[in-house]
Order: structure tokens, then sequence, then C-alpha cells
């Protein structure tokens, strides 16, 4: 399993997938989960994948050998004109890809070889746009209403999210609300777990803001895990009494 956030601000978007993948319980490993394409003043993207890892992992390598060869593109993505033809490529991609693997009978989006995707970025000249792809091929984008999308073991981190998500926060503040939404995720399910990717885009600025990893001895996230056992345990106490 996996988890990963695409968020919306108003000063950009925020990215943040985990590492973990397993195939039982004696057999897990890391596998990174975000991808990006980037042409620094022209565009940049952003690609969050959960599900089949054979299945993400085709759909990156085909997106990409369509950037470095000419008789492959398809086209490319470094070529198409929008952020929607952008979902819409890879939404194909995700499709065909799917359709290769899948048994000859059943719906195609119900194999073992499904997976969705975040699609996340900005294309000159026009506005940060962000996508939950399925795998169908069909996508949905995000809005006011509905500003994150999440992919993966989402449960245990939305809460946190949809309580405390305000577009106008800072980058900082927006990281530290992944962070909290990350270790309630990692504290419940064994299936997500670090390093964790981290990836910031600041609006018309047509270049990745800020990319690192997150490993286990990372002296802020362990200070948010602690702090935030911490204050949950303080809300708690605080809470009025039943009366029996």
């Amino acid at each position: 399993m996996t988890y990963c956030v695409g968020l919306c601000l108003d000063k950009g978007l925020v990215f943040m997938s985990d590492t973990r993948t397993n195939a039982g319980v004696d057999n897990i490993s890391k596998y990174r989960k975000m991808f990006t394409w980037n042409v620094p003043g022209e565009r940049t993207f952003v690609l969050l994948t959960a599900g089949n890892l054979a299945t993400t992992q085709a759909v990156v390598s085909m997106l990409e050998e369509r950037t470095k060869a000419p008789e492959e593109r398809n086209p490319s993505i470094l070529e198409v004109p929008s952020m929607f033809q952008a979902a819409r490529l890879i939404g194909k991609t995700l499709r065909e890809v799917i359709k290769e693997s899948a048994p000859a009978t059943g719906p195609d989006a119900e194999s073992p070889f499904r997976a969705t995707l975040i699609l996340g970025g900005q294309i000159a000249g026009s506005e940060p746009r962000l996508f939950m792809i399925y795998p169908e091929g069909n996508f949905v984008e995000a809005s006011k209403e509905t500003p994150f999308f999440q992919i993966g073991e989402t449960k245990y981190g939305r809460p946190i999210l949809v309580r405390a998500h305000d577009p106008a926060m800072s980058f900082a503040e927006a990281v530290k609300l992944l962070m909290v939404s990350f270790d309630s995720t990692l504290k419940a399910n064994l299936s997500v777990g670090l390093p964790l990717d981290l990836l910031l885009y600041e609006t018309d600025s047509l270049d990745i803001l800020k990319k690192t990893r997150i490993e286990e001895d990372d002296p802020y996230y362990n200070l948010i895990s602690d702090n935030w056992s911490e204050a949950l345990k303080t809300a708690f106490a605080s809470l009025p009494q039943y009366e029996v």
C-alpha cells in the first residue's frame, strides 16, 4: 500500500508521498512514488503514484521515454499545450498499460494491475492545476470545494486535512499539516512507511521550489510526531467528562 497527497494552496501546490511497498509481511521494499518533469520557465509536472508497482513503473517509463525519443513521443508530456491535455495523456497511458496486463475477461479497472495517480503542475500562460487520474483513464480536477487529493491508504490521514487545511496557509504550515497527516497514517498502518518525499511548487515560478526526502531520523518530523501525540492527549484530557 502507499499514501500520497497533493494539496492546493493560494501560493501553489504541495506534494508528499511515502516510499514503502509490500507484497506480504516478509517482502517490504522502498520505491519512489513521486516523479517530476521540469522545463524551467515553461512547465513543471509532478506525478504521484499508488497501486500496482509494475503498472506505475511502466506508466512512468513510457512517459519518460517519450520525452527522449522523438519516434516514441505520441506526443511527449513536454509538448502538450495544457495541464488538461497532460492529464488526458497520462490517463490514456495508464489505461493502455492496465489493459495490456489485465486478463482477457473482466473489467480492466478491476484487475490486480490497477493504479491511481495524482498529477499537478503548471504550464506557462495558465494556472496551476491538480488532477486525480483513475485506473479507467478518466480524471477529476481539484477545486475550492475539493482542494486536495489523496491516494493509497487515505482514511487515517484525512481528518486532519479536512479540519485544518486553509488555502491561505503558508508552505511551512502546509508541510506541518502534511507531516501530521502522514504521521497519523504511519502510526495506524504498517503498509505506509518512511522515508517521505516532499515537493513544493510556487505559482507562476515554473520551477520546483523545494524537493527533499524526509528520513526516519529527520529532527523536524520527529518533533512534529512527538508534539502531536502530546497535543492529542492534552486535548482529550481537557474535554468535559461524561456524567454517569
